[in-house]
């Protein structure tokens, strides 16, 4: 016993010193500006509003707006009047240069006379803006469907709101956008959800809620984009600031980055809040998911389809795989997957240990799932195939040639490339900005190292994805195989 507690002090005084060596390091970083330390006020929290409506939701968040103007935008120094500052409304990249402020929740209703085909929810990711799902919404509008995108909260006025928002907030303002969704479509046309990375997991959250409670609508189909259901290990210890940053001394130790905010719709800076928020999240679906599949609920679940890059930086692919979709019984589920570019002039340059999980998805014997792989039609060539494996079935059964090809200098996606088209006003390469300001897709950024204020690997990140015709596609497929 003597022995076991000389360890725990051990290791408890190696803990501590970690912590300690991180917070004074913390102090290293860039000034904290009033977007990283105001606290809006009027921003929605779960805890009490039982009862409350969608409609309640917008008028809260018009009051966030109206509050993020007054305690920031209206408040700025001389010094952050600056030409790429989000929050200066004479900058380039103030969301208002845009012809429409996608940081708040919107709808889209079809153009098409009669009642909707259907309707959907989709959900951004963390960090992001209903801005994220904009190409999504338009394609399901294009097809007769009522769309709402619904802004969570913390999110789109101020990266200090990350400090602030815990998961069941934005669980609630999913719930509440669901059951508007049905109220704005009637009782009979189909009720879908999408979500892109942390907001895939917070719509297999309400989902796998639905089984469970009778007063939530089980949606007929899902639509996830590189959905966040693992992250990494390290997300659990993102709480350990709070030992320190409640001193003033060491209230930087709250952020994981402080950056400049050039971005309209996305914060770059990220409070260490957020992190572990999306850890609690994650875990709590798959705590949920294990106690379902012990009761046989699951087969209950609707058919999903994922569109996913096989090496992300921000979520765990493989746990899609092993929490999900392993776990999925609903005929009709697909995991589209887009593989590194495997030409061999790139090769020497990509690691070698990123082949495991697709090792895997082509060896096993039978997988509950429809798995599609996005990859090279040979080692010699960009231009690519879709290999399709059926579920219980061995091996790739079919191959479909694709009109498309890897662009130059490309060597795979990313987390944050999947929902996005190449013609993307702000993070694509083709066609026109719907705007002044910087269009981040373009951006090469040359020059010496170590002179960027912004790390270049933020900068030089794919915004896109060069082969968002096929996602459309697909989603279109998944669309009429519910509707026939």
């Amino acid at each position: 016993m003597r022995f076991l507690g000389r360890v725990a002090l051990l290791l408890l005084a190696v803990a501590a010193t970690i912590v300690l060596v991180r917070a004074f390091d913390s102090r290293r970083k860039p000034d904290l500006k009033p977007w990283h330390e105001v606290h809006l006020e009027r921003e929605f929290t779960a805890e009490g509003f039982e009862g409350g409506t969608f409609a309640d939701y917008l008028e809260i968040e018009e009051r966030v707006f109206r509050e993020l103007d007054a305690k920031v935008c209206s408040a700025l120094s001389p010094e952050d009047e600056t030409a790429f500052n989000r929050f200066y409304r004479g900058s380039e990249v103030h969301p208002d240069t845009r012809p429409t402020n996608w940081n708040r929740t919107f709808e889209m209703v079809p153009e098409r006379p009669g009642d909707p085909a259907g309707g959907i929810l989709l959900v951004h990711g963390l960090t992001d803006s209903p801005y994220s799902v904009r190409r999504i919404a338009e394609i399901f509008r294009d097809r007769g469907f009522y769309v709402l995108a619904a802004r969570m909260p913390g999110h789109g006025t101020a990266p200090s709101g990350l400090k602030y928002a815990v998961w069941q907030d934005w669980l609630a303002v999913v719930r509440l956008g669901a059951t508007h969704v049905r109220e704005k479509i009637g009782a009979d046309a189909p009720l879908y959800l999408g979500g892109y990375s942390n907001g895939g997991t917070l719509v297999v959250k309400y989902t796998l809620d639905s089984l469970e409670e009778e007063s939530l609508e089980t949606p007929e189909r899902i639509f996830l984009f590189s959905p966040a259901i693992g992250v990494t290990s390290f997300a659990a210890f993102a709480s350990w600031h709070k030992l320190l940053s409640f001193i003033p001394y060491f209230r930087k130790f709250r952020w994981e980055s402080v950056h400049l905010e050039y971005d309209s719709f996305k914060y770059n800076s990220f409070p260490k809040n957020a992190g572990h928020q999306t850890h609690a999240l994650t875990g709590a679906v798959w705590k949920q998911i294990q106690g379902l599949a012990d009761r046989k609920m699951l087969e209950r679940l609707p058919p999903m389809i994922a569109f996913q890059s096989l090496v992300d930086a921000t979520v765990l692919t493989p746990s899609l795989v092993d929490r999900l979709f392993d776990n999925i019984r609903s005929e009709g589920s697909e995991l589209v997957l887009f593989d590194i570019n495997r030409r061999n002039d790139l090769r020497s340059f990509l690691k070698h240990n990123v082949d495991t999980l697709l090792i895997s998805l082509e060896t096993r014997d039978q997988l509950p799932f429809k798995l599609t792989v996005v990859t090279n039609s040979d080692e010699a060539s960009g231009s690519l195939v879709a290999k399709h494996r059926e579920p219980e079935r061995a091996g790739f059964r079919k191959t479909d040639r694709l009109d498309l090809s890897w662009p130059l200098s490309v060597y795979s996606l990313s987390h944050v490339a999947i929902p996005f088209p190449p013609d993307d006003p702000l993070y694509g390469v083709l066609g026109e900005p719907d705007g002044a300001g910087l269009r981040l897709g373009t951006m090469q950024p040359r020059g010496e190292k170590r002179m960027l204020t912004v790390p270049v690997g933020m900068l030089m990140r794919l915004r896109y994805n060069p082969f968002f015709d096929y996602v459309e596609e697909r989603i279109v497929q998944f669309c009429e195989a519910c509707e026939n």
